[in-house]
């Protein structure tokens, strides 16, 4: 692989329930990603992989194994020390664009840079992503009077806004028609020629095939 390690898991596992109840969800997952590549996570719905993605960006933690984004623990640490390495490191985009709906795109966007600890230059950076992303013009609209392709250019701004090295997908496309997600894909591939690492999350063959990787979830395992 060529570029710099990002992402580093290493034999990562997760339960859900409790009791006879209990369900292992990831049996030992083991994950490289580097800096300029875009791999797909493909799997069914329940397969585990947005369990994995959850982990994976220190929104919760495994019951076992290790996981470091550019060198820094999301296991062994503080959660304190997550919520930074969470603040500066990583970002996410969602299916479900989850875009505060009394705030502007724009305002939406300045969000992650407000938080304690958050790099300086924030808005600066926010105004730079929304010219780039094409969504200048309705930067002061509410989500709610944007379209499903708006929503997701001010959610990719946000993920982006405090110039993470990681960016996290979960089913990006789930709720764009064809064109707004292949406009979508190219955003997230061109995000990989800055030199960051781009982990997608989708159940969409013709969506994984745009990466340079694509690892299918099955059995709790990544192959």
């Amino acid at each position: 692989m060529v570029g710099v390690s990002v992402l580093s898991a290493r034999g990562v596992q997760k339960s859900v329930g409790r009791g006879r109840a209990a369900r292992r969800v990831l049996d030992g997952v083991d994950l490289e990603v580097v800096s300029g590549e875009l791999v797909a996570l493909l799997g069914r719905s329940g397969s585990g992989k947005s369990t994995l993605l959850h982990l994976l960006g220190g929104l919760d933690r495994p019951d076992a194994g290790s996981i470091a984004v550019a060198g820094d623990s999301l296991v062994d640490c503080s959660e304190r020390a997550l919520t930074r390495v969470r603040l500066r490191r990583i970002g996410f985009v969602f299916q479900s664009f989850q875009l505060v709906e009394e705030l502007s795109g724009e305002e939406n966007v300045l969000l992650p840079t407000r938080l304690a600890g958050a790099p300086a230059g924030g808005a600066e950076r926010a105004q730079r992503l929304i010219d780039e992303l094409g969504v200048e013009a309705v930067a002061d609209h509410l989500p709610h009077e944007l379209s499903g392709g708006e929503q997701q250019r001010f959610a990719i701004a946000r993920a982006l806004v405090n110039d993470p090295a990681l960016v996290l997908a979960d089913e990006p496309t789930g709720n764009l028609d064809s064109a707004a997600a292949a406009d979508l894909l190219g955003l997230l591939r061109g995000l990989t020629g800055q030199g960051r690492a781009v982990v997608m999350v989708t159940h969409e063959h013709d969506v994984a095939a745009a990466a340079d990787r694509v690892l299918e979830m099955a059995d709790g395992r990544l192959g």
